[in-house]
């Protein structure tokens, strides 16, 4: 109970106050829209660009970790792709959104501060790591199966070019790789610059958990039950597994191994509607699926951290 208390519940009320203040009347539709369009567009980029700067990449890409998570990753996009097609014959198109779905943790807005809740700041290095792989991985992913999809018979250019296309209207791809640009560049930040990104960065994390909370009650669940229960499953008890399975297999050091599950459990980012609403693709599903997963996973997550008390 002691953990729920002092690890979980601190991120979820910041996101109840959202979720409160638009219900209320108290916060403005319009001005949540600015708020998420401010983290996810500039907020959260600055966060990951400083953080990916000054990675030490040598000590922080364990590859144990990311073959663990990026391997549960892979086969829960498929199982849900599959399992949409096979058990309920949505369209394929609909099929890959649902799938990206089971895909897409919430890996920044919720992984990152359950994770410094529990363990503190030091223990992060880990969700760096899968962060700065994650949109670049699963939007690539998710963008060249939907166009194979989408674009069924035409030319490979073609699809390669719409895959290229959309990762790089990403901010987070572009923060990410900008980020490895002046890692892997030795280039120094200059500190004038670094202090103002700084001040953007620590607003990132408490303004996106108040959107996400202000954006959920925009989409009230309605149908596909089935659906939705299955991309639940999927996302806040397979990935987990699967993720504590792999790292086992190959002796993942302690705190990696916390970061990777504990990532692993987090509930469908928002980056799941925006993917489905990109295409138009099973958007429903998507909003639902990233409402109830996050109400379920103050308990599953509740669970995932009691378990890895014995790690």
């Amino acid at each position: 109970m002691q953990t729920l208390l002092d690890v979980i519940l601190p991120v979820f009320l910041v996101i109840g106050f959202g979720y409160v203040s638009v219900w209320r009347g108290l916060f403005p539709v319009a001005g949540i829209d600015g708020v998420m369009r401010f983290t996810q567009n500039f907020a959260i980029p600055c966060l990951l660009f400083q953080a990916i700067a000054k990675l030490d990449l040598n000590s922080s890409f364990d590859p144990g970790l990311l073959s663990s998570f990026y391997a549960g990753a892979t086969l829960c996009f498929f199982l849900g792709l599959f399992g949409a097609r096979l058990l309920f014959n949505r369209d394929w198109e609909d099929c890959v959104a649902i799938g990206f779905c089971c895909l897409f943790s919430n890996s920044v807005l919720l992984g990152l501060p359950i994770t410094e809740q529990a363990y503190g700041p030091d223990a992060l290095t880990g969700n760096f790591a899968i962060v700065a792989l994650h949109s670049p991985f699963c939007y690539g992913l998710g963008i060249t199966v939907m166009e194979i999809a989408r674009n069924r018979g035409q030319s490979v250019i073609a699809m390669a070019r719409g895959v290229i296309r959309a990762m790089f209207r990403n901010a987070l791809v572009l923060a990410i790789g900008l980020g490895f640009l002046v890692n892997l560049s030795g280039l120094p930040i200059p500190f004038v610059v670094d202090d103002a990104l700084s001040l953007i960065s620590r607003a990132a994390l408490p303004a996106a958990l108040f959107a996400l909370g202000g954006v959920l009650i925009q989409y009230r669940p309605e149908g596909d039950s089935r659906t939705i229960a299955m991309v639940c499953a999927i996302t806040l008890i397979l990935h987990p597994s699967l993720v504590w399975f792999f790292g086992s297999a190959q002796n993942v050091p302690p705190d990696a191994f916390r970061s990777g599950v504990l990532t692993a459990a987090m509930a469908p980012g928002f980056n799941a509607y925006i993917f489905a609403n990109m295409y138009g693709r099973a958007r429903r599903v998507a909003a639902s699926s990233v409402l109830i997963a996050t109400a379920a996973s103050v308990f599953t997550v509740w669970v995932w951290l009691i378990l890895l008390e014995s790690v």
